[in-house]
């Protein structure tokens, strides 16, 4: 295996420690193992069903606290029939766990006794169950401004906090002048490995779909919310590898959804565009997609054109009135995953069969406002 810069192609030998590209870039795995239908550890009922299919140092431990297998949900909104994927019961609160639980795992098997991380809370909160899991200590740079309730669950799992004042792009800032200084970077940005954890999250809609005895074709579209893309991106790489084992025969049409007031994606999207369109930082209550400037965004961009989607941007108002919508309906979710749900009244005049949300984070995160 490799890892190979996606904004230079330098290629480099597969080593976990390295989160990006000399030049800045993030990297992809190439020469990663894929999907077997007959590989599946049927008796294990985590994530961890599907370690065939992860780019694994050889005999590496499994660095687990039980994540994947979340439940999907039958539900109806606004008369039409939905499935809800509920990643916010994962144990930290949100779907970050796939991707950790694989990084995590492959920087213990190498040895790593210190990471660095930057996050808005979901990610850091993560990082830092993991870590302790392992033994590892983590410093996690978050914005000021970040959920209380969030930074508290940081420092509970006993990793150092750093809080940056400003935006949300000075916390990566500083967390990249740790990683110059020697840490390693257990990114949930740039790092790839990341995105195979979270492609288990197709494997297990695939499973669901089946045993729900649904029709073969599977969902007809996919909704989730947007920031930096890692789950896209994730989502996006279990359904090729679905693909490519025959499991699935198309594609569902992928929906990413922003903020209005932090949409560089869905501006771009409207403009053509295959690169994020800069834009400021604007205030949001969907704290999880305030991203100006996606490290990733052209791969975004360009995954959700092959696959026949759409990015689109949600108005505050309508996001919290989704996540009160979804609370009586008996999900309690934080505004970042309203806003993926919000994102369907946009387009219930012009979808056909049935859609999946992908819910991403717990309302215990981030209590219902208004």
């Amino acid at each position: 295996m490799n890892l190979i810069c996606e904004q230079c192609e330098t290629v480099y030998p597969f080593n976990p420690t390295r989160a990006r590209c000399d030049c800045g870039g993030p990297c992809r795995v190439a020469g990663a193992p894929a999907f077997d239908p007959q590989r599946v550890e049927r008796e294990e009922l985590s994530l961890w069903r599907y370690q065939h299919a992860f780019p694994l140092p050889g005999g590496s431990g499994r660095v687990t606290l039980g994540a994947g297998m979340t439940p999907l949900v039958a539900a109806e909104w606004a008369g039409r029939p939905l499935l809800l994927k509920c990643e916010y019961l994962n144990p930290t609160g949100s779907f970050k766990d796939r991707g950790t639980a694989v990084l995590v795992t492959a920087l213990a098997a190498a040895g790593v006794e210190r990471v660095v991380e930057d996050s808005s809370g979901n990610a850091g909160s993560s990082l830092a169950a993991y870590a302790a899991r392992a033994g590892i200590w983590a410093s996690v740079y978050v914005p000021a401004h970040a959920s209380p309730v969030k930074q508290a669950q940081i420092a509970a799992y006993g990793a150092g906090l750093v809080r940056v004042p400003g935006p949300r792009t000075e916390a990566a800032r500083a967390v990249l002048a740790a990683a110059d200084a020697g840490a390693v970077y257990a990114s949930h940005v740039y790092h790839p490995l990341v995105h195979h954890g979270i492609k288990t999250i197709a494997f297990e809609l695939y499973e669901q779909w089946r045993r729900a005895g649904l029709d073969d074709g599977g969902p007809a579209a996919i909704f989730l919310p947007l920031g930096h893309g890692s789950l896209l991106l994730g989502l996006v790489q279990g359904l090729a590898e679905l693909q490519a084992a025959d499991c699935i025969g198309r594609m569902p049409r992928i929906y990413g959804a922003q903020a209005s007031a932090c949409a560089p994606l869905a501006s771009a999207w409207q403009q053509g565009s295959s690169q994020p369109v800069p834009v400021e930082e604007g205030e949001t209550i969907a704290e999880g997609v305030r991203i100006a400037a996606p490290v990733r965004g052209r791969a975004v961009l360009a995954a959700v054109r092959r696959c026949g989607g759409a990015i689109l941007a949600v108005a505050e108002a309508r996001t919290r009135a989704a996540q009160r919508r979804l609370a009586h309906m008996g999900f309690y979710v934080e505004p970042t995953s309203a806003v993926a749900v919000a994102a369907l009244d946009e387009m219930r005049d012009r979808l056909a069969g049935t859609a999946v949300v992908i819910l991403t984070g717990s309302g215990f995160k981030s209590p219902a406002s208004g």
